[in-house]
């Protein structure tokens, strides 16, 4: 098993970051078939092969996630995807 820890600083109000979180997560329910739910301002998620979280803080994300054996041998490219969408929604 692989483990996925990334730490993301942002400066939204706490209620867009939440929203901009909801819309990655139905983006990968979409994609992946991922299931989540919110406990708090946390979002839990998981599928297959992977089982993770997202805390959402007033200036920053904590993404943690353990991947399978099967999705351990793509972790670089799917920590690498999980950076550019932070990068993206939360700048």
């Amino acid at each position: 098993m692989s483990n996925i820890d990334i730490r993301h600083a942002h400066s939204l109000p706490p209620e867009q970051a939440r929203q901009a979180v909801q819309d990655v997560a139905d983006k990968l329910a979409d994609r992946f078939g991922m299931i989540y739910g919110w406990s708090g301002d946390t979002l839990n998620f998981s599928r297959s092969g992977v089982d993770g979280h997202i805390a959402v803080a007033p200036s920053e994300l904590h993404v943690t996630a353990k991947l399978g054996f099967l999705l351990s041998a793509m972790k670089g490219p799917i920590e690498a995807e999980i950076r550019r969408v932070l990068d993206e929604r939360f700048t």
